[in-house]
């Protein structure tokens, strides 16, 4: 197995955690905040979401060699809302929280499988060149994946953990 064989692999087991996870919890476990700044696993859905889209348009603009179409809320945020994630964060956390969860789970959901699947036509020379895209300043298409990845793993733990309580 190649590096970018790994990494979609380790994306997609970490896709299916969380699906199994989500699947057995109930409407009051999804929304009674229990997490920093008084967020429910809903909350953090929508945090991962926001994020996720974020990533997506980075591979994206990859595969059609472009600079980055971030999603036009990013527009709403103050400058810096890439070195400051508080900005981004409160910005996801106002907008999604009275969302529904069927809407924040599908957003999510489609937004993971999105961010697979454009993964794939790159490839691994391309994912692993720190050089090749200028606008990621130096890191690799796979930080970026990985980046995911460890993103949706330490907030899995932080739930898990709250959960077992």
């Amino acid at each position: 197995m190649n590096m970018k064989e790994h990494i979609v692999a380790a994306l997609k087991e970490q896709f299916n955690r969380w699906e199994e996870l989500l699947k057995n919890l109930s409407d009051d476990e999804i929304t009674t905040p229990r997490f920093d700044y008084n967020w429910s696993i809903k909350d953090v859905i929508a945090h991962l979401w926001g994020w996720q889209q974020i990533s997506t348009a980075r591979i994206e603009a990859a595969m059609h060699n472009r600079e980055p179409e971030f999603p036009k809320w990013t527009a709403e945020l103050a400058e810096g809302w890439e070195e400051n994630a508080n900005i981004t964060n409160a910005w996801i956390f106002e907008t999604q929280h009275e969302k529904s969860w069927s809407d924040i789970y599908r957003n999510w959901r489609e937004g993971f499988l999105k961010l697979l699947e454009s993964a794939e036509p790159i490839s691994e020379k391309d994912l692993l060149d720190g050089s090749r895209y200028s606008w990621l300043k130096g890191y690799s298409l796979a930080f970026i994946l990985v980046a995911s990845y460890d993103h949706h793993q330490e907030h899995l733990e932080k739930l898990i953990a709250v959960l077992q309580q």
